[in-house]
């Protein structure tokens, strides 16, 4: 059986161990639900899963084929700060 110690500011470090199981990475949230097991309070610990990105890559057709080096940008935002 594992322990986990809360701080003072009722903060948990799970091992390793647990972590790994759940594929959890530092960063990421857990959902704690309680259920009722054998007439007994237990919590089920569960990790959140990925939020959608609908939006994520939409603009990739607009970038596809244009040079995206340091001195081409450079160069585009020296060209958007001249006076018109």
């Amino acid at each position: 059986m594992l322990k986990v110690k809360l701080s003072t500011k009722r903060q948990a470090t799970f091992p390793r161990g647990v972590c790994e199981s759940l594929g959890l990475e530092p960063g990421d949230e857990i959902v704690l639900e309680p259920k009722i097991t054998n007439g007994e309070e237990t919590w089920e610990l569960r990790p959140v899963k990925a939020r959608q990105r609908p939006w994520l890559h939409r603009l990739n057709r607009y970038a596809t084929g244009k040079d995206h080096s340091m001195e081409r940008i450079r160069a585009s935002i020296a060209k958007g700060r001249q006076p018109k």
